[in-house]
């Protein structure tokens, strides 16, 4: 049976008021810009379609008016509820004004929780969340004031706790590909990810809803490779096909073979970055580095140890992962993170999440913005600023080391620095080491339970996750421990009785000759594990 070939206007009235919509999409990748843009001409035009719930995994958006931005008007959504909310200002305003209910869950669990609502579950039992905001004991991820319904409950089995995550039962699926053929047999040969398309696409059919698919061309029956087939058609009702500048790859580049592992893989020239802040905290992190380690870098900070990495001419040493599914290669940034160029594999979010979940990744590097004296993190919502905790905990509570990367203070900080020593010359006016944190992203209760090694790592100190606060265990060359240190914290760390001076190559302009340990491969050391439990 063929499927429906529509154009972005006749695929959005099929949008009907009251609809639950996912979203497809990780930020601006694999996001389907020309039906979104047409629901919303559709509504500023007629009003409809209105009182819409919205699901959406990862952040969507360029932090403007794409993606998400443009269903965000007063009255056309009702609910939304996503994995993060940093790049989508507009729908955090309604969120803010109490004009919408909101949720902020894990963006794993939402991935999982679409895979378990396609095959029937009640919804989706998991870990990830205790002890955060996500818990129902503080809060159970409710955005705002308006939000009332409890999605989340906490459960016990075998004497240990569990978050309970309800099923979704969407309507309608909005997602994308590259190339479909006359029964809607969706390939993806030019997108960076594949995502969660398929586990929506199969929980909205279930439904009984409507899926529908941007893609670049539509071919002849026959000629699209089966086992290229990432989205079948017998979960596909219409297809729309996109103009290229509303399907782009990202939303910084219209199309880079190199994130689909196509074209020359060219040597790359590497330019040495400046010697400031942010590279002295990466260079500080890259030094925990192990030989044959799965890596994660968060956004910002830990962004830049990938090139701290190629200057020291050791990125090869380690295997990165990006969590919507990329494994290995070169991490993007900016508004292309979440593709690699030249990645080795390419799987599904909620597969990749999976792997995140059972304790997967040796070693994961994120951003540390605001932290509190039992070790809490806060990355998610500041004031009114709803960033949302994307992949943040399932990476955090499940990484076997987790090393938070980021400025001692924020604001205007300015430092002299290239003789091996460290001189601030304008501290940041905010402080992130505070008494407590607004939001609990990352529980440090829990990783204590967990005997988790954590490293929280600034310009000036490093820190580790002690027994009921923070551990000072370095402080940078140049650096006055009252004066620049403790003065600028809220509370007070316990000093190590072996505190030490960061190692000066750090702060010098040239490269540190960074060498990992000759120690075993992690995939050795885990099957080592495994023979000797055995």
């Amino acid at each position: 049976m063929k499927t429906k070939v529509l154009t972005a206007l006749q695929a959005a009235a099929l949008i009907k008021n009251g609809d639950k919509v996912i979203l497809g999409g990780f930020i601006g990748a694999v996001v389907p810009e020309a039906i979104e843009r047409a629901i919303g001409e559709r509504f500023i035009n007629t009003g409809q379609p209105h009182s819409l719930e919205l699901y959406f995994t990862a952040g969507q958006g360029d932090g403007v008016d794409k993606a998400t931005n443009h269903l965000a008007h007063p009255g056309m959504v009702s609910m939304a509820c996503g994995g993060h909310w940093g790049l989508i200002p507009r729908l955090q305003k309604l969120a803010n004004e109490n004009k919408i209910q909101g949720y902020n869950f894990p963006q794993g669990v939402i991935a999982q929780l679409l895979r378990d609502s396609a095959a029937g579950k009640p919804g989706t039992l998991s870990h990830v969340g205790l002890g955060t905001f996500v818990d129902p004991r503080l809060g159970g991820g409710k955005i705002n004031a308006c939000t009332e319904e409890n999605r989340v409950s906490l459960m016990e089995i075998e004497g240990e706790e569990y978050l309970f995550y309800k099923r979704l039962n969407p309507t309608v699926a909005l997602i994308r590909g590259t190339t479909a053929d006359e029964n809607g047999n969706i390939t993806m040969e030019d997108e960076c990810l594949f995502l969660e398309n398929l586990a929506a696409a199969q929980l909205v059919t279930n439904m009984g809803g409507t899926v529908i698919v941007q893609v670049k061309r539509v071919v002849k029956n026959g000629e699209l490779d089966p086992q290229q087939v990432r989205i079948p058609g017998i979960f596909v009702n219409a297809v729309v096909i996109a103009e290229e500048s509303l399907h782009m790859q990202t939303f910084a580049e219209p199309m880079n073979p190199a994130y689909c592992g196509r074209g020359e893989k060219a040597q790359k020239a590497v330019k040495p970055r400046p010697l400031d802040a942010k590279k002295i905290i990466a260079r500080r992190a890259a030094m925990e580095l192990q030989r044959g380690a799965i890596l994660n870098y968060g956004i910002g900070v830990p962004e830049v140890i990938a090139q701290i990495t190629d200057e020291e001419g050791i990125t090869d040493q380690m295997i990165a992962t990006v969590e919507p599914g990329a494994i290995g290669g070169t991490p993007a940034g900016g508004l292309s993170f979440g593709a690699s160029a030249f990645p080795e594999a390419v799987i599904t979010q909620d597969q990749m999440f999976d792997f995140y979940d059972g304790g997967g990744i040796d070693q994961a590097f994120l951003g540390l913005a605001e932290c509190d004296q039992y070790g809490n993190l806060n990355v998610s919502k500041f004031g009114t600023k709803i960033a949302g905790c994307g992949g943040f905990i399932n990476i955090t509570q499940n990484a076997k080391q987790v090393f938070f990367c980021g400025t001692f203070t924020a604001g205007k900080l300015e430092i002299e620095t290239g003789n091996g020593e460290l001189s601030i010359v304008n501290d940041g006016h905010i402080s992130k080491l505070i008494n407590e944190v607004q939001q609990i992203t990352f529980s440090a209760d829990i990783a204590r339970r967990n005997h988790k090694p954590v490293l929280y790592i600034t310009e000036r100190a490093v820190f580790r996750l002690g027994e009921t606060t923070l551990e000072l265990i370095e402080i940078a060359p140049g650096m006055d421990l009252e004066n620049d240190i403790l003065a600028k914290m809220n509370f007070t760390p316990v000093i190590s009785h072996n505190l030490k001076t960061m190692d000066a190559r750090i702060f010098r302009d040239e490269p540190m000759g960074l060498t990992l340990p000759e120690t075993l491969d992690a995939p050795v050391q885990k099957a080592t594990k495994q023979a000797m439990i055995a």
